[in-house]
């Protein structure tokens, strides 16, 4: 809004007029998620909402560094079944067992990291034998 309320109008008519002007011109039928539910309207209030949100689309964890890494060779563990070639399998073993190592070497703040890297022969035969019996 780039124009200013007059001091002779009243607040609540400028608005209406402002809305109602928005309308007409079809402003409102353009806003992202326009005619959509509102996301989580019966969910309990969350003061920090907006937070949560942020960091969600800016793709940041607030796990400590070794949750983080538990998460995500379990990620990675789910993600075998469905990957197509052993060599993609072999790659993702291989970056998180970097992680993983560099976990051990290193040890992140935070809780025990209680993780070992990946036997990626065993696991790499585990992927095989389960796709030749599907």
């Amino acid at each position: 809004m780039t124009e200013r309320k007059p001091a002779n109008i009243s607040f609540e008519s400028w608005v209406d007029k402002q809305i109602r002007e928005s309308e007409q011109r079809g402003d409102i039928s353009q806003l992202p998620g326009f005619g959509k539910p509102l996301d989580s309207v019966e969910a309990p209030y969350d003061e920090n909402w907006w937070i949560k949100r942020k960091m969600h689309r800016e793709g940041v964890s607030v796990l400590p560094p070794a949750l983080a890494l538990r998460k995500e060779a379990e990620e990675v563990s789910a993600a075998l079944p469905g990957t197509r070639t052993e060599a993609e399998v072999r790659r993702m073993l291989t970056e998180v067992n970097e992680k993983i190592r560099a976990a051990i070497r290193r040890p992140p703040p935070g809780p025990l990291l209680n993780l070992r890297p990946f036997d990626v022969e065993a696991v790499v035969e585990e992927w095989r034998a389960a796709r030749d019996s599907a």
